[in-house]
């Protein structure tokens, strides 16, 4: 049986927020109904499309399939916040300059992932790519921009690191 809890202490983009939400809600119902970041988006609803992923402490994980209560105390991190982020931003900028989204609905999500992957790994090689994009689906087809563009934000977080 679920119960709902008087109130959950969240921080999200850098701020912390109370909420009423039942113990074990998918974060991604909370950020979207509740907080209003829609940037994370429903696709699946079973975590392997990729389009409501987010940063939980520097890690991509799918919102959907994560349940409110192993956020409690940790760092959320949406694509809103994301231009806050240093990393985020030159991520964001990399896939603006190649024009990596078609549709749009899987990229904030992809965008999200490649942050993770570059805060965790300065120079990622062909399979931590791979890996990170893994559970991302895009069905516009749009996969030669996106690798452009990852590549682009490998280069300009790099460059930023030597300045």
């Amino acid at each position: 049986m679920t119960s709902l809890h008087d109130s959950v202490t969240i921080s999200v983009n850098g701020r912390t927020h109370e909420v009423r939400a039942y113990h074990d809600a998918p974060l991604l119902y909370l950020l979207r109904n509740d907080l209003d970041f829609k940037g994370s988006r429903f696709g699946c609803g079973t975590g392997n499309c990729g389009a409501c992923t987010v940063m939980v402490d520097g890690h991509a994980v799918q919102s959907c399939t994560t349940p409110l209560w192993s956020v409690a105390g940790k760092e959320i991190w949406t694509i809103e916040g994301l231009a806050a982020d240093p990393v985020g931003a030159l991520v964001r900028e990399a896939f603006l300059e190649e024009q990596a989204a078609q549709c749009g609905y899987c990229i904030n999500g992809i965008i999200v992932s490649v942050t993770a992957l570059l805060k965790c790994t300065a120079l990622p090689g062909q399979s931590e790519i791979s890996e990170a994009l893994n559970r991302h689906l895009c069905r516009c087809g749009t996969h030669v921009r996106i690798l452009r563009a990852v590549q682009r934000a490998i280069r300009l977080v790099e460059g930023s690191a030597r300045t």
